[in-house]
């Protein structure tokens, strides 16, 4: 059989925990952040996991990492 490819923009994107939780970067900051709250700002730092839903998404563009 061959081997399934993998969505190149997905793992670019996202990573993949040993426990099998997907992490990605937090949504919401590309721009208009002068009407953000400096609390959202704050929080929204660094990278977060995704959603049940969202994550079985993402598992399925890299078939190898789980």
């Amino acid at each position: 059989m061959p081997k399934m490819k993998t969505k190149s923009s997905a793992k670019k994107r996202f990573k993949v925990t040993a426990t099998g939780k997907v992490i990605g970067g937090q949504a919401g900051k590309r721009h208009g952040m002068i009407k953000r709250h400096k609390k959202f700002i704050r929080d929204a730092r660094g990278t977060t996991t995704l959603s049940a839903p969202d994550a079985k998404i993402i598992k399925g563009y890299m078939p190898y990492d789980r």
